[in-house]
Order: C-alpha cells, then sequence, then structure tokens
C-alpha cells in the first residue's frame, strides 16, 4: 500500500455531531467544555486539552467507581478544551449509546470508557457478590441525557429477562431490573469455577448485556 493511500484511508472521519467511532475500538470525542473518560484511555488528541484525574468514590462530578475486591479506584478523567479526543481501552470494542432524559443504564465499572457532561452518575454496590467474582462487583448508573460509551470484549449478547448470567461477563442492564446474585450449589461442588457465582434478572421488560469474555480479577 502507497503511503498516500495508508493516510487516507486511516485518517479521521471528518463532520457528525458527538461521539464518532473512528473503527470497533476507537473512539473520538468532539470536546469543546468538560467530558468524563475512563483514565489512561486517551491515545492521541487535537487541539487544546487539559485532564484531571478523579478517583474519589462520592459520586457526581468529583468521583467514580471503588473496586470492592481490590480498594482500588478505577478512576476516570475530565477532559476540558476544545478539540477531538481520542480513546481506546484495551483493543475492546465500543459501543456508543444515546440516552434520552429520563433514560438510565447501569454499567459495570471496568466497561465504562466516556460520557458527556450531561449525564448524571452514581456508583451502586451489587450485594452478594464473593470476592470469588472478579466483575460485576460495582457498576454505575447512568442517566440522561446524553451520551455514553461502554466496551465489550468481543460482540455483545443481548438478552431479555428472565436470565441468570456470569457476573465476570455481565457488561450492563436496564435500570428497570435489580439482579439478585446468588450461589449454584450444583456448580459448586467439587469445582472452582466462577460460574457458580450467577446474577439473577427476573421480570419481563428491561435487558442484559453480556460479553463472550470473564473479565479478570485485579488484585
Amino acid at each position: 500500500m502507497e503511503i498516500d493511500e495508508f493516510t487516507r484511508a486511516n485518517a479521521p472521519a471528518e463532520g457528525g455531531d458527538g461521539f464518532q467511532l473512528e473503527n470497533k475500538r476507537l473512539l473520538d470525542v468532539p470536546v469543546d467544555g468538560t467530558v468524563m473518560v475512563r483514565a489512561g484511555s486517551m491515545i492521541g488528541y487535537t487541539g487544546e486539552m487539559t485532564f484531571t484525574g478523579k478517583s474519589s468514590a462520592e459520586g457526581g462530578l468529583t468521583g467514580f467507581v471503588k473496586e470492592a475486591v481490590s480498594s482500588e479506584g478505577t478512576p476516570i478523567m475530565e477532559a476540558e478544551g476544545q478539540g477531538h479526543l481520542y480513546v481506546a481501552d484495551r483493543g475492546k470494542k465500543v459501543q456508543v449509546l444515546e440516552l434520552g432524559d429520563g433514560e438510565a443504564i447501569s454499567v459495570n465499572g471496568s466497561d465504562v470508557l466516556a460520557f458527556e457532561s450531561t449525564v448524571d452518575y452514581e456508583i451502586t454496590t451489587i450485594g452478594g457478590i464473593s470476592e470469588a467474582a472478579a466483575g460485576g462487583l460495582t457498576n454505575v448508573h447512568l442517566g440522561g441525557p446524553g451520551q455514553v460509551a461502554i466496551t465489550t470484549h468481543g460482540d455483545p449478547l443481548v438478552l431479555s429477562p428472565p436470565v441468570v448470567t456470569d457476573p465476570d461477563a455481565t457488561v450492563a442492564w436496564s435500570t428497570d431490573l435489580s439482579p439478585s446474585v446468588g450461589t449454584n450449589k450444583a456448580i459448586e461442588i467439587g469445582q472452582t469455577s466462577g460460574e457458580s457465582i450467577q446474577m439473577e434478572f427476573t421480570g419481563s421488560e428491561g435487558f442484559v448485556v453480556i460479553q463472550p469474555y470473564e473479565e479478570a480479577q485485579q488484585v
């Protein structure tokens, strides 16, 4: 491939408003003011930009997720300025969601990549999951209006309740659902599989997002 052809084929897309996928694993965030992104996700930017780390667990624009197992924060950055901010997370696929006024989604703290400053968020802890479970320990309630970018290892699968999922593979769910956590004794006997810890979503409405991957425990 000629250099000119290579640069043209891989140049950023022009035009458009809001979050834009440059490819399946890279997000272009036009910034004119402030936006919240996962700490460490910045891979480049144009224009003028400053970054402020956020790592407390109070919620609002002052904090983010506090990991129950490792006691380490999963911080975000507040990016401020004007330009284009390019973010990605470990080669995971990026999904952009548009939340309307009054719409909300609960997302695993490991899977939040970015959200607009108009989006409110609140930290919730999923009770009943033991330290054996790597993922799903803390979730972020994101409320619109505004755009939200989440990440998945591979293509997500969206299921309707009732459904039972592995916490390590559970990415997000609609906030009209309230999962319960239990232990499958049949799986637990004679095994150490993480599938012994399960999340159960009941009801007739809403959705649950899972991924074909189990998040590894971070110690």
